[in-house]
């Protein structure tokens, strides 16, 4: 074991889901060790602790993992399981925490952002409940990275992260264990896997995207090794170190190729995707896509219909600019809908309490209580045994959702690596102004209300302020700004457009003009172009 003398490095405060940086950062000189000591001190040490290490196999991963495992048994951790080569999907992780019961893990992932040497890598701490540290914990992380002194590592030749099985690295027991088995194992109680299995043999058709990311293999095993999909049906299934040079985000800009297969001639039945780290997922029908928000007020109104949710649902969480389609559903069914901020963490608390069985975000993350993550593989599972229940194309089963609780329509817009100062600048400014704003005209809309949202855990009493700013329109039109903290350069802009529709005649309008109006009066009242400099978005979903 070596103690190494070190400084702090600037710049390592953890985001909304761990440390994301380009690559070539993390390889830097100390900086990785810096960041992996200052973790092990900020979670009060790892000796004789039981930790969960994998990734999504994006560059760098199995170098990382070499170094993570070196520190841990200098730090006198007593056992690391690890994902064989490397590899474990985020939702895989979370629940090989809490089927070892084990006390946290490190993630390495910079989830849907591209990967490769000039590309993005992440790293994360996950708790014993298998979800993302609170900030309590990112910020007692970030204390640490600012004193830090020395860190300690042992020198080794390495760990064969290749091979299944029980290694030993100076007094650390290092098990290598099959990175889909227990997953698999977990999907088979969730899901009715005899009714999906008809399904398939009925004719049923589908194409899922895994996007040369970390789903493929679990995608491999379980929709074409137990469901019985036909072979194929799986594509870019191998995870790549650069994800085949592709943007591992599953949406119809960087998921395009599904999009087309989906709306061609004699196209697939279902079509789904998910990201780098296998937490994301998006749901294609024949000519129809779903978003991320419908998807999730669409498996709340169904989630009865696969076993493990046959009772009904405690309750149902949603990131704040996700759409409002889920509060109409959780209405009907009786149960409370809870609005968070961004950032699977604060579902966790939820979850744990048993006040909230599914959550959901309009990134396109899905997920219920059987993790602490959000779940690509699950919400496409979820959606098959749904559709193995109702017998409905995935178009007639969204027409029957929108004539009974409205159609929510919902985009949105981002504007991504935006000089900083200029993208705080135009946020300051429209905070300013959200005093006023009610009872104004903008455009064709006149402002109902508008805050800064903020939110009180209704577990722990924690609050967290300066989560996006929300304008809320009458005749049921939303806006919500804010700024992510998921990217690695510059900031991106986010900007939510929602317009609930209730007549019957205008629930298939094209999107786009659905949200014309309250388009028009964001960009007005945040005055966008003018402090930023962009006209059109970078990215739009």
């Amino acid at each position: 074991m070596q103690i190494v003398r070190t400084n702090p490095i600037d710049g390592q405060k953890p985001g909304t889901s761990g440390l994301r940086k380009k690559t070539a950062v993390f390889q830097r000189p100390r900086y990785l060790e810096n960041y992996v000591q200052s973790t092990f001190d900020g979670i009060g040490g790892v000796e004789g602790k039981v930790l969960v290490v994998g990734g999504d196999g994006r560059y760098f991963n199995d170098k990382a993992i070499q170094i993570i495992l070196s520190m841990a048994a200098a730090n006198g951790a007593a056992k690391c399981i690890v994902g064989q080569r490397g590899i474990l999907s985020t939702p895989a992780a979370s629940h090989l925490i809490r089927n070892r019961k084990a006390d946290g893990g490190l993630i390495l992932s910079a989830s849907h952002n591209p990967g490769g040497p000039e590309e993005d890598f992440g790293l994360k701490y996950n708790g014993p409940n298998g979800g993302p540290a609170s900030e309590t914990v990112t910020d007692k992380i970030f204390a640490c990275t600012q004193k830090i002194e020395v860190f300690k590592i042992c020198a080794s030749g390495g760990v064969d992260i290749n091979t299944v099985g029980t290694q030993t690295l100076q007094n650390m027991i290092v098990e290598i264990v099959d990175p889909v088995s227990d997953y698999a194992a977990l999907m088979e109680d969730i899901f009715d896997f005899d009714k999906i299995r008809a399904l398939f043999a009925s004719g049923f058709t589908m194409r899922f995207d895994a996007m040369h990311a970390v789903t493929g293999p679990y995608a491999h095993a379980i929709l074409e090794g137990k469901l019985g999909a036909a072979k194929g049906t799986v594509v870019n299934g191998t995870p790549s170190p650069d994800f085949g040079g592709g943007h591992p985000d599953p949406n119809p800009i960087w998921a395009k190729s599904l999009m087309d297969t989906m709306f061609a001639k004699n196209a697939p039945d279902f079509g789904a995707a998910s990201d780098g780290d296998g937490d994301r997922n998006m749901i294609v029908g024949r000519d129809t896509y779903v978003t991320p928000s419908d998807s999730l007020a669409v498996v709340t109104a169904m989630a009865h219909l696969a076993p493990a949710y046959k009772e009904g649902l405690a309750g149902v969480a949603r990131s704040m600019p996700t759409s409002r389609a889920v509060d109409r559903v959780a209405e009907s069914l009786g149960i409370e809908c809870y609005e968070t901020p961004t950032g699977w963490k604060f579902f966790g608390n939820l979850l744990d309490a048993g006040k909230v069985t599914l959550c959901g975000e309009e990134s396109a993350g899905t997920g219920s209580n059987h993790v602490r993550e959000k779940d690509g593989l699950w919400a496409v599972l979820l959606w098959l045994n749904i559709l193995a229940e109702t017998k409905q194309s995935v178009a007639d089963l969204m027409v029957d959702f929108w004539a009974k609780y409205g159609r929510c329509y919902y985009s949105r817009h981002d504007y991504e690596a935006v000089e900083s100062d200029k993208a705080n600048a135009m946020m300051d400014a429209l905070r300013a102004k959200l005093p006023t704003l009610a009872g104004t005209k903008v455009g064709n809309l006149t402002v109902e209300t508008a805050d800064e949202f903020a939110y009180d855990d209704p577990v722990d009493g924690s609050r967290s302020t300066g989560q996006g700013i929300r304008i809320s329109f009458e005749g049921g039109a939303r806006a919500v700004l804010r700024l992510s903290g998921t990217g690695t350069q510059g900031a991106t802009i986010r900007i939510y457009l929602e317009q609930l529709e209730t007549d019957a005649g205008r629930l298939q309008m094209a999107p786009a003009d659905a949200l014309a109006d309250v388009r028009s009066s964001a960009m007005t009242l945040s005055d966008l172009t003018a402090m930023t400099g962009r006209v059109d978005p970078d990215v739009v979903t």
